[in-house]
C-alpha cells in the first residue's frame, strides 16, 4: 500500500516538473517572438534606417560617428525618442538601435549612448536575425535582433535589438505553474484514490495474500502438482485446460496444453463422460490404453459461481493386477480346504471299511477313486501335453473351484492344446480371468441346466487362442452393440465396487489389441425357449432335453467370446517328446481322443453327481465361430453328438458318511 502511494506521488510529481518545463520553454518563445516583432516593426520604420545609415557613414571619418558626439546630443535625437515610445508601448526592456559597428544610438539609459553593446552583433551585422537569452547589466532577459538596412538598399547599416526582462517570463509562468497546482493536487488525490481502491481489490482477488506470499504458494502449487502421484486436470467455465500435470498427461496419453478445448483432447468417451457430467465424489473406472484408471470429477464453485471442473486420476493397473493374483490365491486356498474335508471324508470311509473287516471293499473303493483322477482334480485330466504350463494349469484350477462353490462346473474343451509356456502371464490371466469370470456369471444366471463353461485353449506357435463358451441365457441384443464399451455391463449393479461394473471386456479387449491381437463375440447366444419343467436345458436354444428325458450337458446356448493373443507363448517348444512338431492338438490332427468324435472324457471326481464332458470345439480363425467335430457348418455343433458319463462314485456305506 505505501509503495504504491509513493509511486503514485513519484508519478505525479514527474508529471507536473515536465509540466513546468514545457511551460517555461513555452512562455520563453512566446516573449522572444514578440520581442521579435517588436524588433522587425522598428527595423523596417525609414526613419529609423535613415537615421542608422547616416550614423554609419558618419563613423568612416575620421573623429566622426556616435561614439565621438556627446550623449546629451544622442538623447535628445529623434531616433532615441522613437525608441523610447515603442519601448513603453511594447513593454519592453530596452529597444536599443546601434550603427554598423555596434554603438548604441539610443538606449533607456542615457549613460549607455556611444558605447558599444554589451553582446555580440555579429549576427545580427552580418543579415540575419537572431533570438538570444542574454544576463546583462539590467538583469536576465530575452533579447531579439534584427538587422537594420540602408534606405533602398539590403546594405545592412545596423541592428535593433529589442529585449524582455526574464522577470516577465518567470511571473508569466509562475501564474501558469499556480493555476496548475490545483490541479496537481486533485491529480494526486484521484491517483492515491484509485491505489486504495486497486489495493482493496488485488487482496479481494489474492485472498488477502501478499506478493511474496503469492510467489511461494506458486512454487509449492507447482511442486505439490507436480509431486503426486494422482493426474490432475483443471477446466474453466469454458472447458478449457487451465492445469494439467505430467502424471495425468501420461495416464490419459494426452498433450493437455493449457488453453485446449475438452473436445479437442482427444479423451476416451468414458472419461469425456464423466467430465461432462462430474459427481462429486464418485469415482468412476475407467480403460485407457492397457491401464485401468479410477477417475473422478467434480464441479468447483465459488461464492456460488461456476469456476470449473476439476478431474482427478489415479492408476489402478498394478492394484488390479495384485486384486486378480490375490483372488486366485483365495479361491486355490478354498479349494485346498475342500480337498483336505474331501481327503478326510475319503480316509474315514476306508477307515469304516477295514475296521469293519472288509478289505475287499476297502480295495474296490480305493481302484474307482484312483479311476477317477487325482484327489480334488477340478481340470480334465488328459495328458500333460495338452496344457503344459504349470501356471496356467493352476489359474484355471483356481477358477474352476470357484465356479464349484457357485454351482458351475468349468471344462476344458476337448480341442486344448498348449505345448508352449506362457511368456506373458499377466495379460493372459487379465484376459482369460474376465472371460470366465464374465462366463461363470452368465451360467450361473442363466435358465439352463447344467449350469457350464468351456474353455478351450489352442497354441499356434507363439499366439494363443482363447474360447470362452457358457451355458447362460446369451447377450441381450440391446447390448450387443456396446457391450465392449465402458461402463456397460449385462450384471446387476454391485454395492461393493465402489467404481462399478463395465470394466472387464474393454480392459480385455485393450489388453489383446495392444498385443496385435483381438477379443470378439462369436456368438451372442440366446435364452432357452419354453419348455416342460420350471428349468430349460443345456442343449441349446429350443430343446428340453436329451435322452430319456434327461437334461443334456453340453456346453450350448450361451455366448461365445474369442480371443487372440500373439506373442504370450515361448518361441520355441522345450517339452520333451513334442519333436519340434506344429502346435496341433490330437482333435485336430483326427487322432481322436477317447471318442468317436474326438471328445475327451472329463471327470469330474468329488462330492454330488456326476457329470458329463463337453463337446470337443475348435476356434475357427477365418470366421470367428466355433463348431463340433466334423460338423462342416461353422456353426456351433453339439445336438448329434453322443454324450460320455464320467465313472460314477463309489457307493458310500451309509455308517462312514459324514
Amino acid at each position: 500500500m505505501l509503495l504504491q502511494c509513493a509511486v503514485v506521488t513519484l508519478v505525479v510529481s514527474t508529471a507536473f516538473g515536465a509540466f513546468a518545463y514545457d511551460s517555461e520553454q513555452r512562455l520563453t518563445r512566446e516573449y522572444q517572438q514578440r520581442a521579435l516583432a517588436v524588433a522587425r516593426t522598428v527595423a523596417g520604420e525609414p526613419a529609423v534606417r535613415a537615421d542608422a545609415d547616416r550614423w554609419s557613414a558618419a563613423a568612416e571619418r575620421p573623429g566622426g560617428g556616435a561614439a565621438h558626439v556627446s550623449r546629451a546630443v544622442l538623447a535628445g535625437s529623434p531616433l532615441n525618442a522613437r525608441a523610447e515610445e515603442v519601448r513603453r508601448a511594447a513593454g519592453a526592456l530596452f529597444v536599443v538601435v546601434t550603427d554598423d559597428r555596434g554603438t548604441r544610438l539610443t538606449h533607456p539609459d542615457p549613460a549607455q549612448l556611444g558605447r558599444p553593446v554589451s553582446t555580440d552583433p555579429s549576427v545580427a551585422l552580418s543579415g540575419h536575425e537572431e533570438l538570444a537569452r542574454h544576463h546583462a547589466h539590467l538583469g536576465e532577459e530575452v533579447v531579439a535582433k534584427v538587422p537594420v538596412r540602408a534606405p533602398g538598399s539590403r546594405e545592412v547599416v545596423g541592428e535593433a535589438n529589442v529585449g524582455v526582462s526574464a522577470a516577465a517570463v518567470q511571473a508569466a509562468q509562475t501564474r501558469v505553474l499556480l493555476s496548475g497546482v490545483g490541479w496537481l493536487v486533485a491529480a494526486l488525490l484521484v491517483g492515491l484514490a484509485a491505489s486504495v481502491l486497486l489495493a482493496q481489490r488485488w487482496k479481494r482477488l489474492t485472498l488477502g495474500l501478499e506478493p511474496e506470499e503469492l510467489a511461494t504458494l506458486v512454487q509449492e502449487h507447482e511442486a505439490v502438482l507436480h509431486g503426486i502421484g494422482e493426474g490432475v486436470l483443471a477446466l474453466d467455465a469454458g472447458d478449457r485446460v487451465t492445469v494439467a500435470n505430467d502424471e495425468v498427461r501420461r495416464l490419459l496419453g494426452v498433450d493437455a496444453a493449457p488453453g485446449t478445448p475438452l473436445a479437442e483432447l482427444g479423451l476416451t468417451p468414458r472419461v469425456r463422460a464423466v467430465l461432462r457430467r462430474p459427481a462429486a465424489g464418485r469415482a468412476v473406472m475407467a480403460v485407457v490404453r492397457e491401464r485401468v484408471l479410477v477417475v473422478s470429477a467434480r464441479t468447483v464453485r465459488r461464492e456460488g459461481r461456476r469456476l470449473g471442473t476439476l478431474l482427478t486420476v489415479q492408476d489402478r493397473t498394478a492394484v488390479e493386477s495384485l486384486t486378480r493374483q490375490l483372488d486366485a490365491v483365495r479361491t486355490m486356498s478354498g479349494a485346498l480346504r475342500a480337498q483336505r474335508h474331501e481327503f478326510a471324508n475319503r480316509l474315514h470311509v476306508l477307515f469304516g471299511l477295514l475296521r469293519s473287516g472288509q478289505p475287499a471293499e476297502a480295495t474296490g473303493y480305493l481302484e474307482a477313486l484312483l479311476g477317477s483322477g487325482p484327489l480334488g482334480e477340478t481340470l480334465p485330466d488328459f495328458d500333460d501335453k495338452a496344457l503344459r504350463d504349470s501356471s496356467l494349469r493352476a489359474f484355471l484350477s483356481a477358477k474352476a473351484a470357484a465356479a464349484r462353490e457357485r454351482e458351475v462346473t468349468l471344462v476344458l474343451g476337448g480341442g486344448t492344446w498348449v505345448r508352449r509356456t506362457v511368456t506373458s502371464p499377466v495379460d493372459v490371466t487379465t484376459v482369460l480371468g474376465n472371460l470366465v469370470d464374465n462366463a461363470v456369471d452368465a451360467a450361473r444366471s442363466g435358465r439352463r441346466v447344467p449350469r457350464r463353461v468351456e474353455v478351450e485353449l489352442i497354441g499356434l506357435e507363439g499366439e494363443l487362442l482363447i474360447t470362452v463358451a457358457d451355458s447362460g441365457d446369451g447377450v441381450d441384443p440391446a447390448r450387443r452393440a456396446d457391450l465392449f464399451d465402458e461402463g456397460v455391463s449385462t450384471k446387476e449393479p454391485d454395492s461393493a465396487a465402489p467404481t462399478g461394473r463395465g470394466i472387464g471386456l474393454p480392459l480385455a479387449r485393450q489388453v489383446a489389441r495392444a498385443r496385435g491381437g483381438d477379443l470378439r463375440l462369436t456368438d451372442p447366444g440366446a435364452p432357452p425357449q419354453a419348455g416342460t419343467g420350471d428349468a430349460a436345458t443345456a442343449a441349446g436354444p429350443g430343446t428340453v432335453g436329451g435322452a430319456a428325458g434327461e437334461p443334456d450337458d453340453r456346453v450350448t446356448g450361451g455366448a461365445v467370446f474369442v480371443a487372440r493373443l500373439p506373442g504370450v507363448l515361448a518361441d520355441d517348444e522345450d517339452a520333451p517328446g513334442t519333436g519340434g512338431g506344429p502346435d496341433v492338438s490330437p482333435s485336430r490332427a483326427g487322432s481322436g481322443s477317447g471318442t468317436p468324435d474326438g471328445t475327451a472324457p472329463i471327470p469330474h471326481p468329488g462330492p454330488g453327481p456326476s457329470t458329463s464332458t463337453s463337446t470337443s470345439t475348435a476356434t475357427n480363425t477365418a470366421t470367428g465361430t466355433r463348431s463340433g467335430t466334423g460338423a462342416g457348418t461353422g456353426t456351433r455343433a453339439g445336438a448329434g453328438a453322443p454324450r460320455i458319463p464320467s465313472p460314477a462314485r463309489p457307493d458310500v456305506p451309509p455308517e462312514c458318511a459324514t
